[in-house]
């Protein structure tokens, strides 16, 4: 009777977070990890990881290449607050401190199938002149505290910031029960949950 009228859908997700575009920056490595609404949980799968340092390779294509997976399956009972993956970027400066090269988010595609998006990367500024040269010269470089800030609205419109870079990640998709709950994301991804806003914007 249960397997009849299920209680929660399951959302499975696996991929990869392919490569990366940084003209500015070589030797990187990312992390990643998942935001999402209270009505969802985790059933299998890693919540959050870090990728190897990877180089740009010596040809004519500049791109920084991870291939790192991802796969985790969620459960939920409504649409609200549907994931996001939150990608940050990381490489050494001039002083061989460990700095973001940059901070991104996505939400997790709707429809079963596979996709593949590419997030704008961006980075944090310093106020004022002096701040940026002090923290420049003490290898601290403006930073959030948590990055699944990212993924959300509250502040974001008085963080100051700088584009830069892109992440490309490749996503499949499977989702389990969604319609026996009356949702229907298999015709396109234009039908959003109702909760589900636009990617988050960063006015520079």
């Amino acid at each position: 009777m249960a397997a009849n009228n299920p209680s929660v859908f399951l959302l499975m997700v696996n991929g990869q977070i392919e490569e990366a575009n940084f003209p500015e920056h070589d030797d990187l490595y990312c992390k990643y990890c998942f935001v999402y609404g209270h009505d969802w949980a985790p059933t299998s799968g890693l919540e959050e990881g870090i990728s190897q340092i990877s180089s740009k390779g010596r040809g004519s294509v500049q791109n920084i290449v991870w291939n790192f997976p991802l796969d985790i399956t969620f459960k939920s009972t409504n649409p609200f607050g549907w994931p996001q993956i939150v990608v940050c970027v990381y490489g050494a400066d001039t002083f061989g401190n460990d700095v973001v090269r940059g901070y991104g988010a996505v939400h997790i595609p709707l429809t079963p199938g596979r996709h593949k998006r590419t997030i704008p990367m961006f980075v944090p500024e310093s106020t004022s002149r002096l701040q940026k040269f002090t923290s420049w010269l003490m290898g601290r470089r403006p930073e959030f505290t948590d990055p699944k800030v990212v993924a959300q609205g509250e502040g974001r419109e008085v963080t100051r910031v700088r584009s830069q870079g892109f992440v490309t990640l490749s996503f499949n998709i499977v989702t389990k029960d969604m319609k026996k709950l009356g949702y229907d994301t298999s015709s396109t991804e234009t039908l959003q949950p109702p909760s589900l806003v636009t990617e988050p914007t960063y006015t520079l």
